[in-house]
């Protein structure tokens, strides 16, 4: 079979090269909110990172897992010979261009990740062209010739997704970095050889952003099926493939969540995980279920005032 055209590294460079053109275009708080990440991870030690006290000259607290601290911090290593002035904790609102240009090129670079996955995997099944839902799991690389061209024409789809592009480049996150992780996840799962390290790069990508937790039981269904239970019947255990996973996920965890743990800041850092204090519908956008609860909390107010 031919190989496919445009490929999926061409179309990442002319994507990329049009973000290029988007480095002064609108930012949201969330550009402001990273940016101040990168400070608090350069200017102050781990064991304060957490802490309400570290944060007394900001608004932003540092709310994501210590995977993703520690990612804010490798790239303060960086961002200290593009502009030192962004990693001063009491600048607020500090948008020097060489901010602009450090922390949006950041986004292009780690979204490599995403751009590697994709090479190695497509979409999971044809749903998500017609429903734009998620990803399923047919492989660019590993898929039959048939399959091969649209399994291509969707993982371009989700290179080239507008919403990625809004919400990534112009609003401002890390959401391809997050995704490309989830999917070579995906990809090294799907093959037996790989299956440990799937699972395990599963967990530190929880340990980066927990919005992923949602996946956590099918995808521990799934390792306990293939990974830890023989093929003919489930009542066999395979025990050096549970210990070897269960060292894995320990290491993971272990490092992510060790110092917190030793520290005695577990019930700080749960507090920025899951702010529940603030309201569940703090910061939450999603129109399912939070909006049902708004809708019938709005209702039930009205109806005990009465």
């Amino acid at each position: 079979m031919a190989e496919l055209y445009p490929s999926i590294a061409q179309c990442a460079a002319v994507a990329a090269a049009f973000k290029v053109l988007l480095f002064p275009a609108y930012k949201s708080t969330d550009f402001e909110v990273h940016r101040n990440w990168l400070a608090i991870t350069h200017s102050l030690p781990l064991k304060q990172w957490y802490l309400e006290a570290s944060n007394q000259t900001s608004e932003w607290t540092l709310d994501y897992p210590p995977f993703f601290a520690y990612f804010e911090w490798l790239l303060s290593q960086a961002a200290q010979y593009a502009d030192p002035g962004m990693l001063d904790v009491k600048q607020l609102g500090y948008d020097s261009w060489q901010t602009v240009y450090f922390q949006r090129a950041t986004v292009i670079l780690t979204e490599g990740v995403l751009v590697y996955a994709l090479h190695l995997c497509g979409p999971l099944g044809v749903k998500y062209l017609k429903l734009r839902l998620i990803l399923a799991s047919s492989f660019v690389k590993t898929s039959p010739p048939a399959s091969k061209q649209l399994a291509h024409a969707a993982a371009l789809s989700i290179l080239l997704s507008p919403g990625l592009l809004i919400i990534d480049h112009i609003h401002f996150q890390y959401n391809g970095l997050l995704y490309g992780i989830l999917i070579l996840s995906f990809v090294l799962a799907r093959k037996q050889q790989s299956l440990l390290l799937g699972g395990i790069l599963f967990a530190a990508l929880l340990c980066m952003k927990h919005i992923y937790l949602y996946l956590a039981p099918a995808y521990c269904i799934y390792l306990l099926r293939a990974y830890c239970l023989r093929s003919k019947s489930i009542l066999q255990l395979r025990v050096p493939n549970i210990l070897k996973l269960a060292t894995g996920l320990s290491i993971i965890v272990g490092a992510a969540f060790g110092p917190i743990l030793y520290w005695g800041q577990t019930e700080q850092l749960l507090g920025r995980l899951f702010p529940f204090s603030r309201g569940l519908c703090h910061a939450y956008w999603a129109p399912n279920f939070w909006a049902m609860y708004a809708f019938t909390d709005r209702l039930l107010i009205y109806g005990i005032s009465k």
